[in-house]
C-alpha cells in the first residue's frame, strides 16, 4: 500500500488494529506514516479491506472465547481466507493482475477473469462411437469447489451455474486420453439431451462434423396444448415438437428420469418414428410442466386435469392466456362450450336526466334480472366468481366488478333496483363515476351529452364565463377569480364545496364576490346566510361594507330582544351574518327559513358531528352550502366527514359507514386503497391553494424554535412535580382505568406546561424567575430596536397578563386581546395596532387565531407550544397574509428537557394530517385524545 510508491504490509493484523481499534500511526517508510484519519483507500480496495475487517472481527471473537493472544486467521503479512472470502476478493479484482501461491505453486502476474474459459468442442463419429474433443489445452483446477481454474496465465472464477456444468466435464476430459471423450451409439440419445446443452452453456463454439449433423437433429421447441372438457373437469395434453419430431409428456417416464443429473426429463418418444436423434430443450420442457402445475393442474399418465371449481374458474379466466404465452393452444368443441363472461358482455350507461339526477344502469348480455341480482350480491359477498344456470362463469375479482361495486357501495345503490333497470342517484356522484370511467375499469360505461357537459363545467372552472361584479373586478387576484368561478360552478351544478385556501389568501373576498354575483343575476331571492365565530361577525360586516356596498347586510347579534327585532325585519336584507353561538339560541327562527346560500366560516367549529354547533348548522335549509376553513382537518378524518355532512349530506354516507370504510382503514391499518378511494370522492369538492403557489408577491415566513433553559428554581420545581404527577397518574389509572383518567391526566399535563412558562401562574408563593421571560426580553429588545412589530401568542391568559405587567414595567407598551374582549372592540384594537403604537400585541391563542388582519406585524412569538400545529399556523397567518410587505419571522420558545419538547415533536408528526390527506397523500392521526396509555406516560418521562 502507498501513495507515490508501494510498501509491503508486513503485519495485516496490526493494520486492522490501527484502522479500527487502537488508532495511532504505522511507519511504513519515509513517504508513508499511515494513520486512519489522514489516508483513505480507493473504493475497490476498500471493498477488500471490508472483507479483511470481517475476518479481523471474527479473529477477535474467537481469541476472546478461547482466552488466547495467539491470532487464528492472521500470520504476519498473511491472512487465511475461507473459500467464500477468496471468491469475493477475486470478484473485486476482476480484470486485474495478482500473484497467487497455491499448494506450493507460484503464479505471478496472472489476470483474474469472471466467467467461462475460451473453450471450444468438436464432435465427430468414429465407427459406432460418438467422440467429443476439447480443443486446446485443458485448464488446471486450482480450487474446484470454489470454481477456480488456471489457463494461459489467467485465473478463471466460475459462477455456481457454470461450475455445476463444467466440473463433471473437466474431470472427464482430465482423465481422458488426447482430450477426447467417447460414447457408444446406444448412449447418443442421452448425449444429445444432456451433454450437448451443457457443452453449449460452457462454450458457444460446438462444432459437429457432417456425420454428427445427419445423426443428431437440432430444431427449436414448439409446445402445443390440447384443452378438452370431460364432465366436470378440464383436461390438457401437452406435446413438445422439434421439427417433424413430437413428444408427449408422460408421467411414467418422468418418474424414471427425475433422478437423472440436474433432474431433467427424458420422455419416451411416442409420436413419429425415426432413426434420427433430436436435441431436446429439457429445461424448457420442465418449466412448461411446472407452469401447468402452477395453474392448478394435476396429472394422470400423459394427461393433465383440473376439477376443483375455484381453480377451474381461475384457469379459464386467466390461465388460458398464460398458456398461450408459452405455446400454441387448441380447444375441443366441448371445451368451447364453457363460457367465461368478460367485460365485453357488459352494458352500462350513465346519464343526466330531466330531473337533474344521474340515471345509472348496468346489465350483462344474455343473463336474467334474477341472475344479475345474484351476481351483484356475490360481489358484495366477496366471492371469486358466479356460476350461471347454463354453466357459464362470471369471474368477479376483476377491476371492472370492483369499480362497479364501489359505485354501488359509495352511493347506497339498491342492488335489486339496479338489477331491475335504471337507478337514480344524486348528481354529486358524477365526478367519482367519471374518474372510474376515465382512469378505472369502467370504460364500457357510456355517457350522455348532459353528463359530459356537467363534468366539463366542473373540471374546467377557469374557462367558465362568469362575469365578475364591477365592485370586485379591480381587487380580485387571478387565483381569487378562479375561486369565485369555483363557487359559481358548484352552485350552478347543485353541489356544495369546501374553500380550503391557506389562511391569509382572502377566502372572505371570494365568498363576497360570489354572493354579490348571485344577487346581480337575480339568484338571491331567499337571501344568503353567513355563520361564523362570534369574533368574526363584525369582521364580515366590515368586509362587506368595504367590497360590496350595494348588498344589504345585517349582523344578528346583541341580546335576545335585539335579535328578535332584527329577525322580524330580516326580509329587508340580502345577507344575514350570525355566529355559531347565536344560531344555536335562535334556531327556532332559522329552521323555518329557506336560503339560497349558506356559508359557514371557520368550518372547524362543526368538526364534532354531535355538537350543538354541527346539529344547528346542518339543519339549515339552503340551495347551496359552502364551508370555508384553512384547516379542513385538525385532528381526525371525522372532522372532514362532518363538514361534508353539512355541504352535501349523505355524500360520504353515515358517520358509522365512513368510519368503517375510510377512517379506521386509513388511520389504523394504513390502507392506501381506502385512502385513494376517499381522495377520489372528496377532491372534486375541495379547492385548496397555498401562498407559496398563488401569492408569489407574499414575502416568506421563516420559522425557528429557541430552546430555553429553565432557571434552577424552575427545574427543581418541574422535576419534583413530574415525579409526583407520575405517581398520581398511575394511581388514578389503577383506580378508574385509563379512559376515565384522561381528564385528570390532561390537567396534570397543563400544570407541567404552566411551570415551563411561569410557575407563578398557579403557585402563589413562587418567588423565582422564568427562563422564558429572560429569552423573551432579549428577543423583544432586539426586535423593537429594529422597528419590528410583534404578535405574542399564549394558551394561558394568566401568563399573558403577567407578561403584560412585566413589559409595562420595562417601559414596553402592549395591546391585549383575549376571549373576554367583545367582537366590536376587537376590530378597533386591530385598527389601532395596524395604524401605530404599540409595537407588541399580546393575544390568547384561541381568541386571536382567526379573523384578525394584523399585517403591520412581522414577527410572531409562540410563548408556549400547543398540541395542534394548525392552530398555531392560523395564529401566525394573522400577520402572514395578503397585504404583508415584510418577511414574517415565527419564533417558538421551547423549555429544554421538558414536556414542551415532546409536544413540539408531536406537532411535527401532526403536520402530515392536512398536508397529506387534504393534499392527496397519506394520513396519520396523532392527538392528545387519541394517545394510548404508554404514549401519555412518555410525556412524563
Amino acid at each position: 500500500m502507498g501513495t507515490s510508491r508501494l510498501y509491503v504490509v508486513k503485519n495485516i493484523r496490526e493494520l486492522m488494529e490501527c484502522m479500527y481499534t487502537s488508532g495511532g500511526t504505522i511507519n511504513f517508510g519515509k513517504e508513508l506514516q499511515y494513520n486512519n484519519t489522514k489516508y483513505m483507500f480507493k473504493d475497490k480496495d476498500q471493498e477488500i479491506i471490508n472483507i479483511i475487517k470481517e475476518i479481523y472481527d471474527l479473529n477477535l471473537e474467537v481469541m476472546n472465547r478461547v482466552y488466547t493472544n495467539r491470532s487464528i486467521f492472521f500470520s504476519g503479512k498473511r491472512v487465511f481466507l475461507s473459500e467464500g472470502q477468496l471468491k469475493n476478493i477475486l470478484a473485486i479484482k476482476n480484470g486485474k493482475t495478482i500473484n497467487l501461491d497455491y499448494k506450493g505453486e507460484h503464479y505471478k502476474d496472472i489476470t483474474v477473469s469472471l466467467g467461462n474459459m475460451p473453450t471450444s468442442f468438436y464432435m465427430f463419429m468414429k465407427g459406432d462411437n460418438l467422440n467429443i474433443d476439447m480443443n486446446g489445452e485443458i485448464s488446471q483446477a486450482i480450487c474446484e469447489n470454489t470454481g477456480l481454474y488456471y489457463l494461459n496465465n489467467t485465473l478463471y472464477l466460475l459462477s455456481e451455474k457454470e461450475k455445476s456444468d463444467f466440473i463433471p466435464l473437466h474431470r472427464a476430459f482430465t482423465k481422458s486420453k488426447n482430450n477426447t471423450i467417447s460414447f457408444k451409439k446406444s448412449s447418443i440419445n442421452d448425449v444429445a439431451n444432456f451433454l450437448i446443452p451443457k457443452l453449449k452453456s460452457i462454450s458457444p463454439i460446438v462444432i459437429k462434423d457432417e456425420s454428427v449433423k445427419e445423426l443428431i437433429k437440432e430444431e427449436p421447441l414448439v409446445t402445443e396444448f390440447y384443452l378438452d372438457k370431460d364432465k366436470d373437469r378440464v383436461t390438457c395434453d401437452v406435446k413438445f415438437n422439434y421439427g417433424e419430431e413430437s413428444f408427449y409428456y408422460n408421467l411414467e417416464n418422468e418418474s424414471k428420469n427425475i433422478k437423472e443429473e440436474n433432474q431433467q426429463l427424458l420422455n419416451e418418444k411416442e409420436v413419429g418414428v425415426s432413426e434420427d436423434i433430436v436435441i431436446r430443450d429439457l429445461v424448457k420442457e420442465r418449466k412448461t410442466i411446472e407452469k401447468l402445475y402452477g395453474l392448478g393442474f394435476k396429472n394422470i399418465d400423459k394427461s393433465f386435469y383440473i376439477e376443483d371449481e375455484d381453480e377451474l374458474v381461475e384457469f379459464l379466466t386467466y390461465g388460458v392466456e398464460e398458456l398461450a404465452e408459452v405455446g400454441e393452444v387448441y380447444y375441443s368443441d366441448s371445451f368451447k362450450e364453457i363460457k367465461i363472461l368478460t367485460p365485453k358482455s357488459f352494458n352500462s350507461s350513465i346519464r343526466l336526466n330531466d330531473s337533474d339526477l344521474l340515471e345509472f344502469n348496468f346489465n350483462i348480455e344474455g343473463i336474467s334480472k334474477e341472475e344479475l341480482k345474484a351476481t351483484l350480491t356475490s360481489i358484495k359477498q366477496k366471492k371469486k366468481y358466479y356460476k350461471l344456470k347454463n354453466g357459464s362463469i362470471i369471474p368477479l375479482q376483476g377491476s371492472e366488478f370492483k369499480d362497479i361495486y364501489s359505485v354501488i357501495d359509495n352511493f347506497d345503490i339498491s342492488i335489486s333496483k339496479l338489477a331491475s333497470g335504471s337507478v337514480e342517484i344524486p348528481k354529486y356522484a358524477s365526478l367519482y363515476i367519471d374518474e372510474k370511467i376515465n382512469k378505472g375499469a369502467l370504460n364500457f360505461v357510456t355517457r350522455n351529452k348532459g353528463f359530459k357537459n356537467l363534468i366539463d363545467n366542473i373540471k374546467d372552472v377557469k374557462s367558465n364565463e362568469y362575469r365578475v361584479p364591477e365592485e370586485q373586478g379591480e381587487v380580485l387576484r387571478t387565483y381569487q377569480e378562479i375561486g369565485f368561478k369555483w363557487f359559481k360552478t358548484l352552485s350552478q351544478c347543485g353541489f356544495g364545496g369546501i374553500l380550503g385556501d391557506e389562511m391569509g389568501l382572502g377566502k372572505t373576498l371570494q365568498a363576497i364576490t360570489f354572493i354579490n354575483s348571485e344577487k346581480q343575476e337575480g339568484n338571491l331571492k331567499n337571501k344568503a346566510l353567513i355563520v361564523c365565530p362570534t369574533s368574526l361577525v363584525y369582521n364580515w360586516v366590515m368586509e362587506f361594507e368595504k367590497f360590496s356596498k350595494d348588498l344589504r347586510i345585517v349582523a344578528v347579534s346583541g341580546n335576545k330582544a335585539e335579535r328578535e327585532i332584527l329577525i322580524e325585519n330580516i326580509e329587508e336584507y340580502d345577507v344575514i351574518i350570525t355566529s355559531y353561538a347565536l344560531i344555536r339560541r335562535d334556531f327556532e327562527y332559522y329552521e323555518k327559513m329557506k336560503f339560497d346560500i349558506c356559508i359557514i366560516d371557520e368550518a372547524q367549529y362543526i368538526k364534532n358531528p354531535t355538537s350543538l354547533n354541527a346539529e344547528s348548522v346542518k339543519s339549515i335549509q339552503a340551495k347551496s352550502k359552502f364551508a370555508m376553513t384553512g384547516t379542513p382537518i385538525e385532528n381526525s378524518l371525522t372532522e372532514l366527514w362532518s363538514i361534508f355532512d353539512f355541504i352535501m349530506p349523505g355524500y360520504l354516507k353515515t358517520h358509522g359507514k365512513f368510519n368503517k370504510n375510510f377512517e379506521l382503514p386509513i388511520v389504523k391499518e394504513k390502507d392506501d386503497k381506502a385512502l385513494e378511494e376517499l381522495l377520489k370522492l372528496i377532491k372534486p369538492f375541495i379547492l385548496r391553494r397555498f401562498k407559496r403557489d398563488v401569492a408569489l408577491e407574499l414575502p416568506p415566513k421563516i420559522e425557528h424554535k429557541i430552546v430555553v433553559d429553565m432557571t434552577s428554581e424552575q427545574k427543581k420545581l418541574y422535576y419534583s412535580y413530574v415525579d409526583a404527577y407520575k405517581d398520581e397518574m398511575e394511581q388514578e389509572i389503577k383506580e378508574k382505568g385509563f379512559n376515565k383518567s384522561r381528564m385528570k391526566i390532561l390537567s396534570l399535563i397543563t400544570r407541567l406546561r404552566q411551570i415551563c412558562c411561569d410557575p407563578a401562574s398557579f403557585i402563589e408563593n413562587y418567588k423565582g424567575d422564568s427562563g422564558k421571560y429572560h429569552a423573551l426580553y432579549d428577543i423583544l429588545e432586539e426586535a423593537l430596536e429594529n422597528n419590528h412589530k410583534v404578535l405574542l401568542f399564549s394558551q394561558f391568559t394568566t401568563i399573558l397578563g403577567s407578561i403584560r405587567e412585566k413589559l409595562n414595567k420595562k417601559g414596553i407598551n402592549t395591546m391585549y386581546l383575549d376571549g373576554s374582549v367583545p367582537s366590536k372592540d376587537r376590530m378597533n384594537l386591530v385598527k389601532e395596532f395596524n395604524e401605530g403604537e404599540p409595537s407588541v400585541f399580546l393575544i390568547s391563542l384561541k381568541a386571536g387565531g382567526t379573523g384578525l388582519n394584523l399585517t403591520s406585524a412581522d414577527m410572531v412569538i409562540h410563548f408556549d407550544p400547543w398540541w395542534n400545529p394548525a392552530v398555531e399556523e392560523q395564529a401566525e397567518d394573522r400577520a402572514h397574509r395578503i397585504g404583508q410587505k415584510n418577511t414574517v419571522e415565527v419564533i417558538k420558545l421551547i423549555a429544554k428537557g421538558t414536556i414542551e419538547e415532546k409536544i413540539y415533536n408531536i406537532q411535527e408528526k401532526k403536520k402530515e394530517i392536512i398536508d397529506k390527506v387534504i393534499d392527496g397523500e397519506e394520513h396519520t392521526e396523532l392527538t392528545l385524545s387519541s394517545m394510548n396509555e404508554k404514549e401519555l406516560e412518555e410525556l412524563f418521562s
